[in-house]
């Protein structure tokens, strides 16, 4: 059982590893101009939208408005996640759910991914993509139908970790809810469920730094394997089933994310493990949090922990037989109507 841990580890990192590069795959049934895993609701428009964020870097957005409004300002959502996904795919879908139930909500893709700007491509960062969030507020308050006292938070997957770390410093929002929450600095600095030894993680980091040296002398940042096989072998762990289930069929696969054709670059893990994301999680207090996770979900100890080091007011909801990737598009079980509460409630 142990190997099995310390191989998912293992894997993890290699997960977090490389970068999209000559890894496309075609799927000519989903590709098409302007693809979303969704269907846009006949009750919002949607609008593309651009915004900076402090480092400079032009993030791409999707705007989604009810229809039917006043003239009166709109609570907003800032959504995103999951970790390599796109904003036509989970995040999109939220935003759009959201928009149905009367708020205005901003789907976004991270800086170096998908079409916002940044360069080298295909990179990640606790702190830039922490501040990707408030650069999204930043974006919706100034919005003439937003109500710039009224903005929350909603973060998918491993965006569920940064929404928490945006939130415990951004003092603007209000309140902020996540679904299948992964702490991406602690399972890329520890592994899953904590179990990679200081020798295993001592030799991870030598070898990321050992690949500086290549990148530097090559000019290039090498690519790693993909973050999902394009076929499965029938050996894998549920999760990455599950996880190709999403990204590598046309349930949600996307051209432009990650998940789906490429991965991150091979030096992307190093910042990620030595910056904890959650350390002043407490201080979101007395700003509510809401975290949803799956019952059977891999990732639900994520959830589960940041619940307790979290102060009040704070809410922990299981779904009942739902695993990781459930909710991310599965609109029969995510509690969009729990969402709507939770946010008209605190969104005042």
């Amino acid at each position: 059982m142990k190997k099995i841990i310390l191989l998912l580890a293992m894997n993890l990192v290699i997960w977090a590893a490389g970068q999209q590069n000559k890894h496309q795959v075609e799927m000519n049934q989903t590709k098409q101009t302007e693809h979303y895993t969704f269907t846009l609701s006949d009750k919002v428009t949607r609008q593309k939208v651009t915004f900076k964020n402090r480092y400079g870097i032009t993030l791409t957005g999707d705007l989604y408005i009810p229809k039917k409004h006043t003239n009166k300002p709109l609570p907003a959502l800032a959504v995103c996640g999951p970790f390599g996904a796109v904003k036509e795919q989970a995040s999109g879908l939220y935003a759009n759910q959201m928009a149905e139930r009367g708020f205005i909500a901003l789907a976004f893709d991270p800086s170096y991914t998908g079409e916002s700007g940044g360069e080298p491509r295909n990179v990640a960062s606790p702190d830039i993509n922490t501040e990707d969030f408030s650069a999204a507020v930043d974006f919706l308050g100034i919005q003439k139908n937003v109500d710039k006292n009224r903005i929350g938070i909603i973060g998918i997957c491993g965006w569920a970790g940064f929404a928490l770390n945006a939130v415990a410093v951004d003092k603007r929002v209000k309140a902020v809810a996540t679904t299948s929450m992964y702490d991406m600095s602690r399972v890329m600095s520890k592994g899953y469920f904590d179990k990679m030894t200081l020798e295993e993680r001592t030799n991870i980091l030598k070898q990321l730094s050992e690949q500086r040296w290549k990148d530097a002398e090559d000019g290039i940042f090498h690519a790693g394997p993909l973050l999902n096989p394009v076929k499965l072998n029938g050996d894998e762990p549920q999760f990455v089933k599950d996880y190709y289930d999403y990204y590598r069929t046309p349930r949600g696969f996307h051209e432009r994310s990650l998940n789906s054709t490429g991965a991150w670059n091979a030096t992307n893990p190093l910042s990620f493990m030595n910056m904890p994301i959650l350390t002043y999680i407490k201080e979101i207090s007395p700003r509510p949090i809401l975290l949803i996770a799956g019952e059977n979900a891999h990732s639900r100890y994520f959830s589960e922990d940041a619940y307790q080091s979290a102060s009040e007011p704070k809410e922990l909801l299981l779904i009942p037989n739902a695993v990781h990737v459930d909710l991310y598009d599965n609109v029969t079980i995510i509690p969009f109507d729990t969402l709507e509460q939770f946010f008209k409630k605190h969104l005042k």
